[in-house]
């Protein structure tokens, strides 16, 4: 079993000072031909139709996507603490960058609300969580393909939080969710990312996006058409960026790039798409 369960996981590295490994699950350019494809052939089973603009218009009808949030605290007793506000607050930053509150961002069309809220006691998964992720899940996880089961843990010197991608829920339902290290909510000890986006770039992975740095300059990137490519992953919040020779400045202020949390401020229209798309093609399909 590999380091994250045998699946690509999305991931946030830790804050400078801690030299993390950049991204340990970095997709590879053949497994992100191999996802959108397998997006592709869902889309044309539910809707007639592989393009993603023409599937999310028609998902889009149906009205917004409320996502039920079932919310797991971690703690091992002393540390790790989140309380029920506090999550509260996480949830509410999650519906503003959805939303599109910012300049210049979109309105994705998605929503959440949180359902539950639970305390756990449990040294080991709280110091541990990607090593006893499925241990940790089979005992917590609940609802189906469109419950989004959020934890808090202490994750690591490594990253900041990892998810599974809606690709995997039918092979694999019971590990399904997102994990965030809880300095990273809102009003958290982690700094420049102490403003709730780990979590919402951990969610962005959940509904199916790819960082903006992935394959770096080479197709097929994030398969988004309206985020430039990016060579390397953003640190901090540079005044410019331009790694690629293809059109377009970095994303910076993208939520699924590296950036400080105070840096981040947006989705793309095609990250709305996209969310949308792999939305009805894999978790609205998968509870019915």
């Amino acid at each position: 079993m590999g380091l994250f369960a045998g699946l690509p996981r999305g991931l946030r590295p830790s804050p400078p000072g801690r030299d993390p490994a950049r991204d340990p699950a970095a997709l590879s350019g053949d497994q992100v031909t191999a996802m959108l494809a397998e997006l592709r052939r869902k889309l044309v089973e539910r809707y007639g139709t592989a393009n993603e603009a023409a599937a999310a218009r028609a998902a889009r009808r149906t009205g917004k996507i409320i996502v039920p949030v079932r919310f797991h605290v971690i703690t091992d007793g002393e540390r790790g603490k989140v309380s029920r506000v506090r999550a509260a607050r996480q949830i509410a930053v999650l519906n503003a960058a959805y939303a599109g509150r910012r300049k210049g961002a979109v309105d994705t069309g998605v929503r959440f609300r949180l359902v539950s809220y639970d305390v756990t006691t449990n040294a080991t998964w709280f110091k541990y969580p990607i090593h006893y992720e499925r241990q940790m899940k089979a005992a917590l996880n609940k609802g189906g393909a469109t419950t989004l089961n959020l934890y808090t843990a202490a994750v690591g010197i490594d990253v900041l939080g990892f998810s599974t991608y809606p690709q995997y829920y039918s092979s694999r339902p019971g590990e399904d969710g997102v994990v965030v290290d809880y300095r990273s909510l809102p009003g958290g000890s982690y700094e420049e990312y102490s403003r709730g986006h780990t979590a919402v770039h951990e969610v962005g992975h959940w509904l199916g996006l790819f960082h903006t740095f992935e394959n770096g300059c080479s197709e097929p990137g994030d398969g988004v058409d309206d985020t430039p490519y990016e060579a390397t992953p953003t640190d901090g919040c540079p005044d410019t960026k331009d790694t690629c020779p293809s059109p377009g400045a970095d994303p910076i202020h993208n939520f699924m790039d590296y950036s400080w949390d105070t840096c981040m401020r947006e989705f793309t229209a095609g990250q709305g798409r996209r969310i949308r798309a792999s939305w009805a093609a894999f978790r609205a399909a998968a509870d019915g």
